[in-house]
C-alpha cells in the first residue's frame, strides 16, 4: 500500500516504483486523490485507487484528505504501507500500527523546508513536529537525494536510502530535435522556481520557451509573461501526459531546471526533470546546487549558473548556442549518462530494500 495526495496521473516516480514491486511479485496498491478535473486512470500492473475530497487545499484539504485516507486504510488488508511525504505519514502510521504492517517513508521532498513551509513559521512549526515523530517510528526510510538523507541523518540520526527519480533507459529511443529550436520547463509552476528570472530573461532571447506544468504560481506567471511581453516565445501547455511530456522533452534544444534557495529542499533538490533532459539527450541550465554539482563532476551534462539571475540566464543560453563544441560534449555526455543513470539500475536498489525490510518480518 503506497499513499500520495495527488491523482496519480501525473506521478512518473510513484508509477515507476509501483510498477517495480509489482513486477517483483507484490501485490501493489498505490492511493491518491480524485480531483474534478482528473483525467480517467491508465491501466496499471498494480491496483489504484483514489479518495474524493470536498475541499482541494490548504488546512481544510490535509485534515479531510488524512481523515478519509485513514478510514480507508483501516479497511483494507496489507502487510506494509509507505507514506510518500509528510503530508500522509500519520495516517499511514496509525493504520499501519493497527494492522501490524511495516512501515515505510518515501520522502519525495524535504517537506519541512519547502519554500511554501518555511515562508509560514508556524507551518513549519507544525511539519517539523510531524516529521520528528514520523522519522523516528518508521523503520524504513528512503529519499531522492544524498543530500535531503544527510539532513535526515543529521537531525535524527537514521540512515535513509536514496532512490533517485531517474527515467528508464527507452525514453531516449524517441530523441528527435524539433525544426524550430526551444528551451524548455517541464516540472511544478510552484513559487521558487526561478520564474521571476526566467521571463524577463526572454526578453533578450530569440529562441522560444516552452513551459510544462501547473501549479500555484501559475496566475503569476501568466502575469509575468504580459508584464514583460513576451506572449509570442513563451507557451504554456499546463499538465500534460508523461507520454506527452517525453514527446516535448526529446525534441527541445534545451532544458531549464531552476529553484530559488530559499530552503533545505530546494538547496537539496535532485527532480526528475533533472534525469529527463539527461534520457532525451539535450544539455540543460539549472543550479550549481550540492546534488548537481555531484552529478555534473561525474558527467557533465550541463551548464551550473554561480547565480540565480536574469543576466545568467541569457549568458548560459547564449553560450550555448555560439559554443557548438560545448554543446555538442554535453549531449554526447548525456548520451553517456543515461547508461548509468537509469531506473534499471535504480529499481534493483529499491526492490532490494523492499525484500530486505519485508524479509525481515517473516
Amino acid at each position: 500500500m503506497l499513499t500520495v495526495t495527488n491523482d496519480l496521473t501525473y506521478d512518473q516516480r510513484m508509477q515507476r516504483i509501483c510498477t517495480a514491486l509489482s513486477e517483483e511479485g507484490y501485490a501493489v496498491t498505490l492511493v491518491g486523490r480524485l480531483l474534478p478535473r482528473s483525467l480517467p486512470l491508465a491501466r496499471q500492473p498494480y491496483r489504484q485507487h483514489r479518495i474524493r475530497c470536498r475541499f482541494s487545499r490548504g488546512p481544510a484539504f490535509y485534515g479531510e484528505y488524512n481523515a478519509r485516507l485513514l478510514r480507508w486504510l483501516l479497511g483494507q488488508q496489507f502487510d506494509a504501507v509507505c507514506a510518500i511525504d509528510l503530508d500522509t505519514v500519520l495516517p499511514c502510521y496509525c493504520a499501519g500500527r493497527r494492522k501490524n504492517a511495516r512501515l515505510f517513508y518515501d520522502a519525495h521532498e524535504l517537506f519541512s523546508e519547502m519554500k511554501e513551509v518555511v515562508s509560514r513559521p508556524w507551518l513549519k512549526r507544525f511539519w517539523l513536529a510531524v516529521e520528528r515523530f514520523a522519522l523516528r517510528r518508521y523503520p524504513v526510510v528512503y529519499t531522492v537525494s544524498q543530500g535531503v538523507a544527510d539532513v535526515f541523518a543529521t537531525r535524527y540520526g537514521i540512515q535513509a536510502a536514496v532512490i533517485r527519480n531517474v527515467p528508464p533507459t527507452r525514453i531516449a529511443e524517441d530523441s528527435t530535435p524539433a525544426e524550430t529550436p526551444y528551451l524548455l520547463y517541464q516540472g511544478a509552476v510552484n513559487e521558487g522556481r526561478g520564474f521571476e528570472f526566467l521571463i524577463p530573461a526572454m526578453k533578450e532571447l530569440e529562441v522560444p520557451l516552452i513551459i510544462c506544468g501547473d501549479g500555484n504560481f501559475m496566475p503569476q506567471l501568466r502575469e509575468l509573461i504580459r508584464d514583460n511581453q513576451v506572449e509570442d516565445r513563451v507557451y504554456l501547455k499546463g499538465m500534460v501526459t508523461p507520454d506527452k511530456l517525453r514527446e516535448y522533452t526529446a525534441k527541445a534544444w534545451l532544458g531549464l531546471n531552476f529553484t530559488e534557495n530559499l530552503g533545505l529542499n530546494q538547496y537539496h533538490c535532485l527532480p526528475n526533470k533533472f534525469f529527463d533532459y539527461v534520457h532525451a539527450g539535450i544539455p540543460q541550465v539549472t543550479n550549481d546546487y550540492p546534488e548537481y554539482r555531484r552529478h555534473n563532476n561525474e558527467y557533465e551534462v550541463g551548464l551550473l549558473l554561480p547565480e540565480l539571475t536574469v543576466d545568467h540566464i541569457v549568458q548560459a543560453v547564449r553560450r550555448m548556442q555560439e559554443d557548438h563544441h560545448l554543446y555538442a560534449r554535453l549531449q554526447q555526455n548525456a548520451h553517456t549518462a543515461r547508461t548509468d543513470w537509469n531506473w534499471e539500475h535504480e529499481s534493483q536498489k529499491l526492490v532490494a530494500l523492499y525484500r530486505h525490510a519485508l524479509d525481515d518480518e517473516q
